[in-house]
């Protein structure tokens, strides 16, 4: 799966991965939801960090349309929670 970090590229995924981050995502649904700004800045970097992790960095002159846009490091709780989807940011 292409996920793009807005700001930072695209890496590629490998769908194995995608459980540990739908618990991250979870996490970062339910604390824009407390809406507690240091639970949410936590989960949002942890989810990013995983997914700097897991994936591998694509060249910058990649043009692989990217499956997932996640939001950048310094996001707001109300710019998160707009992009969100019925299943988080990242489905299920």
């Amino acid at each position: 799966m292409i996920v793009r970090i807005m700001g930072e590229g695209q890496l590629d995924v490998a769908d194995a991965d995608l459980a540990v981050l739908n618990t991250l995502d979870d996490a970062l649904e339910a604390a824009i939801e407390s809406g507690d700004e240091d639970t949410f800045r936590q989960a949002l970097h942890s989810l990013l960090e995983s997914v700097r992790k897991v994936g591998k960095t694509l060249p910058e002159d990649s043009l692989e349309p990217s499956e997932l846009i996640l939001p950048p490091a310094d996001a707001s709780i109300d710019e998160v929670s707009a992009m969100l989807g019925d299943e988080g940011l990242i489905p299920d």
